[in-house]
């Protein structure tokens, strides 16, 4: 369980504070909207109303004392840029800021956020990715050019092993686990499995490879 301060309550604020919830984290809420302050009250630990740009407002709040701060301010950017360099100044351990275009995403990483989420770029590139591509049924990016991709296995790997493919040599990837045709997650991967028609394959590393490999 961790302790997280929820700084904007908008459509992608009040999901996450669901999800938050549902997941057992102790939650303050904070919004300039008493009506979103309100609507979050049953899901959090905390709530209130108040101006994250007033720096003796946010003092009060004890920032260093959150595992994460979430700024999640959707349509007023210089709220949320000056929101998120406050927090980062007090010593907050972890800032996670939300961005709503490149720029604002270059802008927040120079002020100091430690996470960039950009909903609407991450949902476009997976919605793109799984819904015209066969082969791919999910994707998740990892820092450095590095993502776990869940694909088919190619006709030309079936009935091969691991081993007989020299998978991590030739393409540069890890497969970290197969899911059979039934939904079963098989994580004893070693050299000598071999890849059956129906499996999915959650492989490991750096995008460029994955996409050559699989032929994306």
């Amino acid at each position: 369980m961790k302790s997280v301060l929820l700084i904007g309550l908008g459509r992608f604020g009040m999901n996450l504070v669901h999800k938050l919830n549902e997941l057992g984290h102790e939650v303050m809420a904070i919004d300039i909207n008493e009506e979103r302050v309100n609507d979050a009250l049953p899901f959090v630990t905390n709530a209130q109303i108040g101006d994250t740009t007033d720096r003796e407002f946010l003092e009060s709040l004890g920032v260093r004392n959150f595992d994460i701060v979430i700024v999640a301010i959707a349509h007023d950017f210089e709220s949320a840029m000056i929101t998120t360099n406050t927090v980062k100044e007090m010593g907050a351990p972890k800032v996670i800021s939300r961005a709503c275009s490149d720029i604002q995403e270059k802008l927040l990483k120079k002020i100091g956020a430690d996470i960039i989420v950009y909903p609407e770029k991450q949902v476009a590139h997976w919605t793109a990715l799984r819904y015209t591509l066969d082969t791919v049924f999910d994707y998740f990016e990892l820092s450095d050019g590095f993502a776990i991709y869940e694909v088919s296995v190619p006709d030309s790997w079936q009935n091969k092993s691991i081993l007989e493919l020299n998978i991590r040599k030739k393409y540069h990837l890890n497969i970290l686990a197969i899911k059979e045709a039934d939904g079963r997650l098989n994580v004893m991967v070693g050299s000598e499995t071999k890849f059956v028609k129906g499996q999915r394959l959650l492989v490991l590393g750096k995008t460029e490879d994955i996409r050559k490999c699989f032929k994306m």
